[in-house]
């Protein structure tokens, strides 16, 4: 392995040890605390863009398998790590995390001392950074307008099953989601977030679900519209990006954290209930507090650590936000149960239409 530098923005240089690609890498650099789970996190599309560092000191033990991706590449631009083990052993093990990195052309360094940076990082606020070969070298970084285009799908996708139909308006989806819904015997359509509301509508959906997705919300600002006549129109549960999207379009505001909420033990407190749940999330961005419209929507999750918003409902429609993701990928099955309200609305939409046709 050759020695490489993670060169951060604000000047701080770490070196290691490079496995993999090995032209310079350009990401904002953001750091997950979770113990497992690294498969479904360099797969995750909503980390496009971004070099992740795994504060766990060891990754790849059990290796890569042929389920538990979530999606059909690696999203992350590049991965730091303290030590990423070169034979992993576990029952279903197809490949190891290094032949992964190789085969996507995905730069890791390792041998890293990951617990100064993420206290570098939790310091200065998530910053971009360079992983290269040359010790010093002049960052020059470019700002993309959308992330979303790199991972969202670009035509209509339907899996056929016969419950209720479902539209997964695609912003960079998770395959643990449509899992999800397909296994409840929903019909689910993914369709590319950039369709209209009339094309969408064209497809007779039951309920509407947006996705989790890369990047600042607000990037995505000319789809407000189409969001907001959606969630009048249908039954819908945003999720992570899909929370955010659904907020902005009701008049909210975003804004972006110190260091974002990225792993699988977050605590989130139901505020109807007092119950905490631990939650897995993935996020930079959270809807700012008193801009919500209080005669529409109230606050039905806040963090136990920060206060910061978790999840909304509409005061009259069925409507569902959580910043978090309930299907649990990778993470506890606290909160699936999010589904299943979201279903129950849908039925009782369909319920309604079924009687008004009477």
């Amino acid at each position: 392995m050759k020695t490489a530098y993670l060169i951060l923005e604000t000047g701080e240089v770490f070196p290691g040890q490079l496995v993999g690609e090995d032209t310079p890498i350009y990401g904002e650099i953001v750091f997950n605390t979770s113990m497992t789970g690294y498969q479904e996190i360099m797969t995750d599309p909503s980390y496009a863009g971004q070099i992740v560092v795994f504060s766990y000191p060891l990754i790849g033990n059990y290796g890569i398998n042929l389920d538990n991706n979530e999606s059909s590449s690696v999203h992350v631009s590049g991965i730091i790590t303290s030590e990423i083990c070169s034979e992993p052993s576990h029952y279903q093990l197809k490949e190891t995390a290094i032949e992964t990195v190789n085969k996507y052309n995905i730069p890791c360094l390792t041998n890293v001392d990951t617990r100064s940076l993420v206290q570098t990082i939790r310091k200065r606020g998530t910053v971009n950074a360079m992983i290269t070969e040359q010790q010093e070298v002049q960052l020059a970084f470019s700002k993309e307008l959308s992330l979303v285009d790199r991972v969202a799908c670009q035509e209509v996708i339907t899996y056929e099953n016969p419950g209720p139909h479902i539209v997964l308006l695609d912003f960079g989806y998770k395959k643990s989601i449509l899992h999800f819904l397909c296994e409840s015997n929903c019909k689910v359509s993914i369709v590319p977030y950039f369709y209209s509301f009339e094309q969408i509508s064209a497809l007779s959906p039951d309920g509407i679900v947006i996705s989790n997705g890369p990047g600042d919300p607000m990037v995505l600002a000319d789809e407000l519209n189409k969001i907001r006549l959606l969630t009048e129109s249908y039954p819908t549960i945003g999720i992570c990006l899909g929370h955010q999207l659904i907020a902005l379009s009701y008049g909210a505001q975003t804004k972006k954290l110190p260091f974002g909420h990225r792993g699988a033990n977050h605590p989130v407190k139901d505020l109807m209930t007092g119950k905490v749940f631990i939650t897995s999330q993935n996020h930079g961005y959270v809807v700012v507090d008193d801009s919500i419209d209080e005669s529409q929507f109230f606050v039905s999750f806040k963090h136990v650590n920060d206060g910061t918003i978790e999840g909304l409902k509409h005061r009259k429609l069925p409507i569902l936000t959580v910043q978090f993701h309930p299907e649990a990928h990778p993470g506890p099955q606290d909160t699936e149960f999010i589904f299943y309200e979201f279903f129950k609305q849908v039925n009782n939409h369909l319920g309604v239409m079924k009687n008004a046709v009477v």
